[in-house]
């Protein structure tokens, strides 16, 4: 879940040794780019009203079946972070990638970001789209609030696709973000340092173009109110779903990394969710967390396949 914010992380080490001058001078630009940044992000998707604001929706593909995409914790630009995978799933389905408020062109919102709050507005947005029969493919922490939107949707909800997810009483489930930090980061210029100074982990998966728009998100997004409120909120989110199991009749498929992971037990854990229904399956895959970088032909594959026997 929290793969994303380790380079921000680890420019906490750096601040002692930046001079007064040099964070003075990255605040000053960081604020100027801001602002000259903003006409540069491109308009995509279509916007529908939710609690008195507006959420940015992508809506591609025309098949029989709908995949609705939710992205994980700290995700600027979804949309354009699942671009690969929309485009290997539309070729099967129609896919409906959602912008939660504070991630890519949707509204920042003052309105908690507890589980059951995200959960409720992604449904009133497809409710708007008179989408009521779809399959949920949700990314990292999406993992948790599948668990109670199933629960509440659970009529309208045909299965559960997990890329990487997050599953109730994982290691660490419990820390706090350091939020505090990554806000002052953001206002000494820090953040876009970091963000800028990154290794492209993208690959060939994402022209120069897109790449370029999220990395535009990043720096409106990364550490805005609303994400910042996510990520304190995520013990409280975790905690409420600690011993929540999917519906026992919904089919759940997880995509779960095998090489190289930090959580503990993290495929046992995905067995043990899967084993918790009636058709469950997990499969394996060596890639990073975010497996839909690389990964989105096997995915888009495996779901079509694997679906067809699960029942989903």
């Amino acid at each position: 879940m929290r793969k994303s914010l380790r380079v921000t992380l680890i420019t906490l080490g750096a601040l002692a040794t930046v001079p007064v001058l040099a964070l003075a001078t990255t605040s000053v630009v960081n604020v100027v780019a801001t602002h000259s940044e903003a006409s540069d992000i491109a308009d995509y998707g279509e916007r529908v009203p939710v609690d008195g604001k507006e959420m940015n929706v992508v809506v591609r593909g025309h098949g029989a079946e709908t995949v609705v995409l939710l992205p994980g914790l700290g995700t600027a630009a979804p949309a354009l972070d699942f671009e690969p995978l929309i485009d290997q799933l539309e070729r099967t389905y129609r896919v409906v990638a959602v912008e939660p408020f504070g991630t890519g062109l949707s509204d920042q919102t003052e309105v908690p970001r507890t589980a059951r709050n995200i959960t409720r507005e992604v449904h009133e947005a497809l409710h708007h789209l008179d989408i009521d029969r779809y399959i949920l493919m949700g990314h990292s922490v999406a993992g948790i609030y599948a668990l109670p939107y199933t629960e509440a949707y659970r009529d309208e909800v045909t299965a559960f696709v997990g890329i990487d997810s997050s599953v109730p009483r994982q290691s660490s489930w419990d820390e706090p973000i350091p939020t505090g930090a990554i806000v002052a980061l953001d206002r000494l210029g820090l953040l876009r340092v970091a963000n800028a100074s990154a290794p492209d982990t993208y690959g060939d998966a994402y022209d120069g173009r897109t790449k370029r728009q999220m990395q535009l998100l990043t720096a409106k997004n990364g550490a805005a109110p609303t994400i910042i409120d996510e990520m304190e909120r995520a013990p409280e989110n975790f905690r409420s779903v600690e011993d929540s199991t999917f519906p026992a009749d919904l089919p759940v498929l997880l995509f779960v990394r095998t090489n190289d992971n930090d959580v503990p037990n993290w495929v046992r854990l995905h067995d043990r969710q899967a084993a918790s229904v009636e058709h469950g399956r997990v499969i394996g895959m060596v890639g990073d967390h975010y497996l839909h970088h690389t990964l989105s032909k096997e995915i888009a594959r495996d779901t079509v396949s694997a679906l067809a026997t699960l029942g989903g």
